[in-house]
């Protein structure tokens, strides 16, 4: 059995890759900028971009399952050579946001367009990556030793990327799963200014700045 993993460079595509590859499974990892050194020696890596479906024909020959990395519209393209070539089952990276309603423009085709298929499909959506504090705020963090945050009190439950990758590996090599729609979230509850007290406790002399509060004046005014 071989598996194509479209966005195997990605967060969570490397990391289903790597595990797929620990399985013994024969792994194709797909990218629109492969590199070696980023994926196991026994994968075998193709350069492909979603955006241009004619380039994932090669990739799609002899394969057998497929996890999806979601790009809206080329989709039903993709969706069918994936289907013409053989591909009997289909897992989509897609979005917690399609569990709400939030999301109609950009995940939810993508899932539109498995269903419509004549594969057998699971969507794992994901609410909170782990990794969008380390995107939200690494920047400033780098550059000023400072994290600013409008909104410390919004809170969520964020979910590591690992256990992202865990639940679209099962769903690629177990039988069960089709038709399934799996929101995963964490175990707790976390608001950023949590998140942003664990960074003090590594790093005390992090500041952390509300960018929409008034400044303060340097002085107190003359009474």
């Amino acid at each position: 059995m071989r598996i194509l993993v479209t966005g195997a460079t990605g967060n969570v595509g490397r990391l289903v890759v790597e595990q797929l590859a620990q399985a013994g499974v024969s792994v194709r990892a797909l990218s629109r900028n492969p590199r070696r050194g980023a994926l196991p020696d026994e994968v075998e890596v193709v350069r492909g971009d979603l955006a241009e479906p004619e380039s994932l024909r090669p990739a799609v020959e002899g394969v057998e399952r497929m996890y999806l990395f979601p790009f809206a519209a080329t989709a039903p393209d993709v969706v069918r050579l994936a289907e013409e070539a053989g591909v009997r089952r289909v897992v989509t990276l897609s979005s917690g946001a399609v569990s709400t309603g939030h999301d109609t423009s950009f995940h939810l085709p993508v899932e539109q367009a498995v269903e419509a298929s004549g594969m057998e499909w699971t969507h794992v959506r994901p609410g909170e990556f782990m990794l969008n504090k380390l995107w939200l705020w690494g920047p400033s963090i780098r550059a000023e030793r400072v994290v600013r945050e409008p909104f410390p009190d919004l809170a969520w439950y964020p979910v590591h990327e690992r256990d992202i990758a865990d639940v679209a590996t099962a769903a690629l090599l177990e039988d069960g799963h089709g038709g399934a729609a799996y929101t995963l979230n964490g175990p707790e509850l976390i608001s950023r200014r949590s998140h942003q007290g664990l960074l003090r406790r590594r790093h005390p002399h992090l500041a952390l700045l509300d960018p929409l509060a008034p400044a303060r004046p340097a002085h107190p005014p003359a009474p």
